[in-house]
């Protein structure tokens, strides 16, 4: 069954999204192709350098992001409080970093609008003030961006995305500290890096390395907000006061995926290492449940991730009495 995409992305229930964006058919984004005898490796930086750019004009921050080899994953955190904040005249310049600019903005610029004409301007801007923090134009921008460049490259025409982007609503801590541990782990799930910090093209991999600087500074941070190329989201305790955090200290979720990490090697599948980082005994989450959450496919939640209270009031708000993922809620987020 299909879904409204304004049921998707609902941000009275959550700021934050796990969203997702797989190629079509035999299609790569990165990597090398064996079969076609190509290198597609350069179109990471494709990924890279578009997230940046729509990082300073978006009112949307990245809280962690994965790039393979015909997909990538993100997530989302919608600041409408930032969007609401900006002038007029910051929406425009900021929207206009993308699309040209139309006529009657030039003459609304110079001031030779009528009221009339203000009027139509005004509207406008409303639009792009509500685009700037919508994810649904967030991920057009980048992937209509991404699948013009690689059809160029591949001189051919035609869809180059599976589709629309799969989103899925991340309704607490619980839930988003799951997806970012998720997306963070793709490299060791797909086989192709041993440890968090050899998982080339991801958030933890850009946290750690930045880290690893500041200590070799002499500058200690317990935090990592993100390479030079995406800016990322910062944690608790970061942060400036006041300012939009993750709402966990970087050195506790760097402890659980390193775990976690471990934990999913195919030479301890299975295996429940009993020092458990304190993060999970804070958040209530099943050691066990998360570990099998961790491994590949084991992300078996619909469209929206969290504790099975807030899965039923999600479904609720939707008009729904059912909502995929209320038997992996109930084993990984067990009630206090």
């Amino acid at each position: 069954m299909t879904y409204a995409r304004k049921s998707l992305i609902s941000l009275q229930d959550t700021p934050y999204y796990h969203v997702v964006s797989r190629c079509v058919r035999r299609a790569w984004l990165s990597g090398c192709d064996d079969y076609a005898g190509k290198d597609y490796s350069h179109r990471k930086a494709w990924v890279l350098d578009r997230l940046r750019e729509l990082s300073g004009v978006f009112a949307i921050d990245i809280c962690a992001w994965a790039v393979l080899s015909n997909h990538y994953h993100l997530v989302l955190r919608v600041d409408q409080e930032r969007g609401r904040s900006l002038t007029a005249e910051e929406v425009v310049e900021r929207w206009t970093r993308l699309f040209s600019l139309p006529v009657l903005l030039e003459r609304w610029q110079q001031g030779r609008c009528g009221d009339a004409e203000r009027a139509v301007v005004d509207a406008l801007i409303g639009d792009w003030r509500a685009r700037l923090c919508d994810v649904s134009w967030y991920m057009r921008c980048l992937n209509e961006h991404l699948a013009r460049r690689a059809n160029a490259e591949d001189q051919c025409k035609g869809r180059f995305w599976e589709g629309r982007f799969r989103s899925q609503a991340l309704l607490d801590e619980a839930g988003l500290l799951t997806a970012m541990a998720y997306v963070d782990l793709n490299p060791i799930r797909a086989g192709i890096a041993a440890t968090p910090e050899e998982s080339d093209f991801t958030s933890i991999e850009a946290r750690i390395k930045e880290l690893a600087a500041a200590h070799e500074s002499g500058s200690v941070s317990t935090d990592a907000s993100g390479s030079l190329r995406v800016p990322l989201l910062k944690f608790r305790g970061a942060a400036s006061e006041g300012d939009p955090t993750i709402p966990f200290l970087f050195l506790d979720y760097l402890e659980l995926v390193d775990w976690t990490g471990r934990a999913i090697r195919t030479d301890k599948r299975g295996a429940i290492d009993s020092r458990l980082p304190p993060i999970l005994r804070r958040l209530n989450v099943d050691a066990a449940a998360w570990q099998e959450a961790m491994r590949p496919n084991g992300n078996v939640f619909g469209r929206a991730l969290g504790r099975l209270d807030h899965l039923r009031l999600h479904a609720k708000a939707l008009g729904q009495s059912w909502i995929r993922g209320v038997r992996q809620a109930e084993r990984l987020y067990p009630h206090a």
